[in-house]
């Protein structure tokens, strides 16, 4: 990593070169300091253009960094101090993305041009943080104090000509990026040297006061769950307004420190890192060979199947779409054109967009149809039979080098594989619903799954745009598994004295994006049903069981399908209403089983239930089904609601103390049973 300089017509061209991002890391920084330095200094050079090399200007600080106590110096907030008091014009030239601290520095700098397509964004708030180089000083004296809160507080990127519209940056680049940069500050020359932003005054909204603009975003955010650091973003601009400029940097580098030693901006990075390390498998080459996946077939035309098919379409790749009946493709078929449809109408994709991506859906009628094909995804109805027919067939008619990858969320892949002759060839990829809109894909080794395979799925989850994270196989593998355990906990909780509405509320309050009964009402309780009856050979006759689930379906309380579940819910409604039938049926059940109820804590239903996510998680890990931990903090909190600003299960477990975390399950274990046999 390093800065390579380069003199134009008397203009200094800095170039950035840090990949994969520029990121602005210790050396980085260093090697920057430097080049400024001699660049102002050197008689001979008239400007200079700041650009980064590769496919972006630069992707921010280095956010490993943040976990040490001190960064050591050149910090940015010194570069920029050089920058903004030199004596000749710097310009940054914008490409692909100015993220962070790039853009914090492409504001030190007395003129900006970007690309139309170049994004600029400051997301420190999704790591619990807040720019903390100037930005929200900044800012505010080149766009106002309402633009800058919305690109802060959403941390969402505008393009390089919103920008331009917005005041962000002085002009939009059409041509060779450096070459024009290099011209546009040539013609600047002979207006005089600009003075800083730091230099200026921030803009006022017109027609309110900035307290008023203040209290009015503070009450929105007021309704948005974790909004400590949004509402610090919010303190620091308003300084901006109130504070001399470098009073105003003292004010963010203090808040900026706060946060950035939270617990919940320690949760949100530890999730950022672990999303981009569960791509890798630590039993593969770096570089293993992989398929070319081009031609896919999806059978299962049902909810399910054709969101995944939907997936690959987005992804450019062709899709055909098969199921038992031609009736079924064609309800499928009409199910996507209703979806882009939607899409449309929203904004999300254009009628040209749309209409590439469902001619990319062609309906088939027959296994034959299927030679060509590189990868096949089942998703039909969760029985093993079924499932087992489907690979049979497919394994018939496919080229011996097709992947055959089923959609099962718990069933053994090893039985499934054993109906095809290319069991090497066989890999669970599995989806979460909606499968169109959900990034994460548990993707399922089983015992004879190849190296090849495996690697090909990964690179083709990350080719859709998807989150894949590998997992060893078990009934229900990781997020399933754990889930299992979790609404147990839960079924116990009602037993001995908690109601429905308790839980979710404890358990919502906590962070997780829905409460559990509300959660398996929207799923359809029929689901677990037959899973349990699938497994009840299996269990272990000293354990305890609840039977709250099972009475509730043998009275044909699905959830929202049949209007009645844990709760009941009124005609067209969603929303879960308390049911005193359903507290009958909890407390017979609690007397069969010999159970005293009592009044329970939301405190204790909140560590019962996520605690024995925690104990289970370890003994997959024991077991290695997960390769770390934090890959099932990945898996929880992007496929089962569980809050991101915790950082997952496991991580919330150290947060919290593996101390106390442990002498907790060992006080249930002695309290409750077997179920809650500490992991070793």
């Amino acid at each position: 990593m390093s800065t390579s300089v380069e003199i134009r017509e008397g203009v200094a061209v800095i170039l950035l070169d840090s990949q994969p991002v520029n990121s602005l890391g210790h050396a980085l920084r260093t090697f920057l300091s430097q080049a400024m330095i001699e660049a102002t200094s050197n008689p001979e050079i008239k400007a200079i253009v700041l650009a980064g090399k590769g496919r972006m200007f630069c992707g921010g600080a280095a956010i490993d960094e943040f976990n040490q106590p001190v960064r050591a110096e050149p910090s940015l907030r010194s570069i920029l101090c050089t920058m903004e008091e030199a004596n000749k014009p710097i310009v940054a030239a914008i490409h692909g993305h100015a993220l962070g601290g790039g853009l914090e520095l492409a504001l030190g700098c007395h003129y900006r041009l970007a690309t139309a397509d170049a994004n600029l964004a400051l997301p420190e708030v999704t790591l619990g943080m807040l720019p903390g180089g100037g930005g929200t000083q900044r800012m505010p004296r080149l766009m106002g104090l309402d633009s800058t809160l919305e690109l802060m507080l959403t941390g969402r990127p505008m393009t390089g000509t919103a920008a331009h519209n917005a005041g962000l940056v002085d002009g939009v680049i059409d041509g060779d990026l450096i070459d024009s940069a290099v011209q546009w500050i040539l013609n600047k020359l002979p207006e005089g040297m600009p003075s800083p932003v730091s230099a200026r005054t921030p803009k006022r909204p017109k027609g309110e006061d900035i307290a008023d603009v203040v209290q009015r975003v503070r009450t929105k955010l007021s309704k948005v769950r974790f909004s400590h650091a949004a509402n610090e973003c919010i303190s620091c601009v308003e300084a901006a307004f109130r504070l001399p400029f470098e009073d105003g940097l003292d004010f963010e580098r203090a808040r900026f420190l706060e946060l950035v030693s939270s617990t919940e901006s320690k949760s949100l990075r530890h999730i950022f890192f672990a999303e981009r390390r569960a791509a890798r498998i630590p039993s593969l080459p770096k570089n293993r060979e992989t398929r070319s996946v081009e031609r896919v077939a999806v059978v299962g035309a049902g909810f399910m199947g054709r969101g995944i098919a939907m997936s690959f379409a987005n992804a450019g790749l062709r899709v055909q779409l098969l199921d038992q009946s031609a009736d079924a493709v064609t309800s499928g078929i009409t199910a996507i054109q209703k979806t882009c449809d939607s899409q449309v109408k929203s904004g999300r994709l254009s009628e040209k967009q749309a209409s590439e991506r469902l001619a990319l859906i062609e309906p088939i009628s027959s296994y034959d149809q299927l030679l060509d094909t590189d990868l096949l995804v089942e998703a039909v109805f969760e029985d093993m039979d079924v499932k087992k027919a489907v690979f049979s067939a497919a394994s018939a008619a496919c080229s011996p080098d097709t992947i055959l990858a089923t959609n099962t969320s718990r069933l053994n892949i090893d039985e499934i594989a054993s109906a095809t002759q290319h069991p090497e060839n066989v890999v669970g990829m599995h989806f979460f619903s909606p499968a169109h809109i959900m990034r994460l894909v548990e993707v399922v080794r089983a015992p004879r799954t190849s190296d090849t395979t495996l690697a090909t799925i990964m690179a083709t989850a990350k080719k859709m745009g998807k989150l894949p994270v590998a997992v060893g196989m078990c009934d229900g593998f990781v997020g399933n598994r754990m889930l299992a355990i979790y609404l147990q906990e839960a079924g116990f909780l009602l037993e001995e004295g908690a109601d429905p509405a308790q839980v979710d509320e404890a358990l919502t309050d906590f962070g997780m994006a829905m409460g559990p009964f509300s959660m398996m009402d929207m799923v359809g309780l029929d689901i677990m049903w037959a899973a349990r009856k699938r497994l009840a050979a299996q269990r272990p006759p000293h354990l305890r069981y609840s039977k709250v689930a099972d009475a509730l379906c043998e009275k044909g309380r699905f959830g929202q399908k049949t209007g009645a579940g844990y709760f009941r819910y009124e005609t067209g409604s969603r929303k879960p209403l308390p049911d005193p039938e359903v507290i009958t049926l909890i407390e017979q059940c609690a007397t069969e089983a010999g159970i005293q109820r009592r009044k329970l804590s939301n405190e204790e239903i909140v560590e019962r239930t996520i605690y024995a996510l925690v104990n289970e998680g370890k003994k997959i890990l024991n077991e290695g089904i997960a390769y770390r931990s934090s890959d099932i903090d990945v898996i929880y909190v992007n496929g089962y609601g569980f809050p991101r600003w915790r950082g997952g299960p496991m991580f919330y477990a150290e947060m919290t103390g593996w101390g106390k975390v442990n002498n907790k399950i060992l006080e249930f274990h002695q309290e409750h049973g077997d179920h809650w046999k500490p992991a070793t």
